[in-house]
């Protein structure tokens, strides 16, 4: 049987736990001692104690896709009235309209297009640079990835190389959900494998490509395919070459489910609880002691939970998303403004910092415009 004050000792010490050791922690630790362990590692890994947060948009190339993930409100199916390509007038609008919010970075994905190959998004990729060369691509993620490379008969390294060249930042964590193929068949049979998305990762950070690692929970999932989840994250980073960054960070968040098919055809609601998502907070913190930042999903708790996250080892606030369309749609209300993340982590006790997607402290723009929220 493990013993509390041991498992504390270990990560305490940098420690990599192992999941039976992590789920025991997480189940019979008492929040504020797992809220402390986790703080004092934030303290140590992060030790400016500042919460970064970012400004940037999150916008779809394309809303087709055929992985059919049954909770995605916002896919459409190919030749369905309301599916898209995005235009790149569209894209010059909502730029613009980002830079004047004090943006610099466009958070880029959509569906997985049946006939999108490699080609469209260099070619996307490369006009969008030429027009704004200051602008940032964090852009697809590994599911993407997989697709792209089977289009094309190629292979991960080949199709990373050429989206790198085309003008691609940073590769988010989409797609994570959770990294297990049971959880995987039951929620998007459509998309990659959960070991054909740790190999991309990993052939990412090979080629020095900065990424981030999420996970969906709170529907289908074991709490122990939630802690091999981190275990195979962690594994991933340890095998990054020494000069790459790798994960830079890890961004939990909880299933949405208004109107899903998972809730319609399954019955699964999401019924995570604050104090479940602040130990899971806790938990990354402990877990993934090679990866520095963890990011507290306000879009999925609201303010208050996050805001208690990060005295449980998250450290930063995640992105005022000037646009969302995906979470949004199955049910996530949330939204802040640049005045409003700020004022948010400064009534939790911290110094608000705005930062770059490879977490360099950015200033504050001289002219900043807010953004109307509407709902």
């Amino acid at each position: 049987m493990y013993k509390l004050d041991d498992l504390y000792k270990k990560a305490l010490a940098f420690d990599s736990l192992t999941a039976e050791e992590g789920m025991h922690l997480f189940s019979n630790a008492p929040l504020t001692e797992l809220m402390t362990v986790a703080n004092s590692l934030r303290q140590q890994q992060v030790p400016h104690g500042k919460v970064t947060w970012i400004i940037d948009r999150n916008m779809n190339t394309t809303n087709v896709c055929i992985a059919n993930c049954k909770f995605c409100n916002f896919y459409r199916v190919p030749g369905h009235p309301e599916s898209y390509i995005t235009d790149i007038e569209t894209y010059k609008v909502k730029i613009e309209e980002t830079f004047k919010y004090g943006g610099e970075q466009l958070l880029l994905q959509g569906g997985h297009h049946p006939k999108l190959g490699l080609s469209y998004y260099t070619d996307l990729f490369r006009t969008l640079k030429k027009l704004y060369p200051t602008l940032k691509l964090h852009s697809l993620g590994p599911p993407e990835v997989v697709h792209i490379t089977e289009l094309e008969k190629s292979n991960y390294r080949d199709v990373l190389e050429a989206l790198v060249e085309a003008g691609l930042d940073s590769l988010p964590g989409a797609g994570a959900e959770i990294l297990d193929d049971r959880v995987r068949r039951l929620i998007s049979n459509g998309k990659c494998s959960a070991q054909e998305w740790l190999d991309v990762m990993h052939e990412a950070h090979k080629l020095n490509i900065t990424t981030s690692a999420t996970m969906m929970f709170g529907h289908v999932e074991t709490l122990k395919e939630r802690f091999d989840h981190l275990v195979r994250l962690r594994e991933v980073q340890a095998k990054k070459p020494e000069h790459a960054k790798g994960f830079i960070a890890f961004i939990p968040w909880t299933f949405q489910d208004v109107d899903t098919l998972l809730k319609k055809v399954r019955g699964t609601e999401n019924l995570t609880t604050a104090e479940e998502y602040i130990r899971m907070i806790a938990m990354s913190r402990i877990m993934l002691p090679n990866v520095k930042n963890i990011q507290a999903s306000w879009l999925t708790v609201g303010k208050a939970v996050a805001q208690i996250c990060l005295h449980a080892g998250a450290n930063d606030f995640g992105s005022i998303m000037i646009e969302e369309n995906v979470v949004s749609a199955a049910g996530a209300p949330h939204r802040f403004t640049a005045t409003g993340i700020q004022q948010a982590i400064r009534d939790a006790g911290f110094e608000p910092q705005l930062r770059n997607q490879q977490y360099e402290f950015r200033k504050m723009p001289e002219v900043l415009e807010e953004q109307v929220i509407t709902y």
